[in-house]
């Protein structure tokens, strides 16, 4: 594994631990967003069902491209596809003021 997907996954540890937060406290819109999008990844050619290309192995399925566990990706929705397949629904700032409402019930 390079180590610049690692770098990569540091710079992008705050959409990881979103996509974390939302796998535990699962939310309607998001996981519907989620299985919209790996409805897409399960056709692309850089599913990783075996966790041969995972950043953290145990993860599978990931994204071979990126390494990263769609379980989490999938649902963190600031996240976009490496290939452009999916796009980030809002900003990283976005997604944290959405949450937050949520959280507060508003």
């Amino acid at each position: 594994m390079g180590l610049s997907k690692y770098l990569k996954a540091f710079k992008n540890s705050k959409q990881i631990l979103e996509g974390i937060k939302n796998n535990i406290f699962k939310q309607e819109h998001i996981e519907a967003e989620a299985e919209a999008r790996f409805d897409i990844c399960k056709q692309c050619t850089a599913l990783d069902r075996e966790g041969l290309h995972c950043l953290m192995s145990g993860t599978e399925p990931c994204c071979a491209e990126c390494g990263c566990s769609l379980e989490l990706k999938t649902r963190s929705l600031s996240s976009e596809c490496p290939r452009g397949k999916w796009p980030a629904i809002m900003t990283e700032d976005e997604e944290d003021l959405l949450i937050e409402k949520l959280d507060n019930g508003e």
